[in-house]
């Protein structure tokens, strides 16, 4: 299969397609077609011999709005109607999640957010307290918790220091993430 150059209007969406981007995530694909064209070219929109979309649905739809007259496309001429359906689900299935360490450390937050991937951003207006989960039948007895996401080898060390620190755990846990 080559990739090939038509004009947009020869390639029509799909009308079983069963993903959308809604509002300003939309808008960010749109945009990033404006700012990133060639990105088509390496991820082209693929369509069955009647061309009809079957990998590319939202990304035909903001290269219309994004005013381009021509996309490239993989012609997938050796499917089935079966295999043909397959595909467009298994095309719209997530496949991993965001290593959010690594994107906040290695990656700049505005250029992420502009590119369409939604991180975390500190507002002073948000009350750290919906953070908090409350224990306890009294104001004497009140705890709190705070429920951390850690890898397995972080769970590892955090049991070993636990064995070997004395200590709460709180103060444990803070000297861990402190480092």
């Amino acid at each position: 299969m080559k990739i090939i150059k038509v004009p947009i209007g020869k390639v029509n969406a799909n009308p079983n397609n069963p993903r959308f981007i809604k509002d300003d995530k939309f808008q960010k694909l749109v945009q990033s077609i404006k700012d990133l064209p060639q990105m088509l070219d390496i991820r082209p929109i693929v369509v069955n011999k009647e061309m009809v979309v079957l990998g590319g649905n939202m990304r035909l739809k903001a290269c219309l709005e994004a005013g381009l007259k021509e996309v490239s496309i993989i012609i997938a001429d050796n499917l089935t109607p079966e295999q043909e359906k397959e595909f467009l689900i298994k095309d719209n299935v997530s496949g991993g999640e965001w290593d959010w360490d690594v994107l906040a450390n290695e990656w700049n937050q505005e250029e992420l957010e502009e590119w369409g991937v939604e991180v975390f951003k500190y507002d002073s207006d948000v009350n750290l307290e919906d953070f908090f989960e409350e224990n306890g039948d009294s104001e004497k007895e009140q705890k709190f918790k705070i429920v951390l996401e850690y890898s397995e080898q972080d769970f590892a060390e955090i049991t070993e220091l636990f064995k070997k620190h004395s200590g709460t755990k709180e103060e444990i846990v803070f000297n861990f993430l402190s480092r």
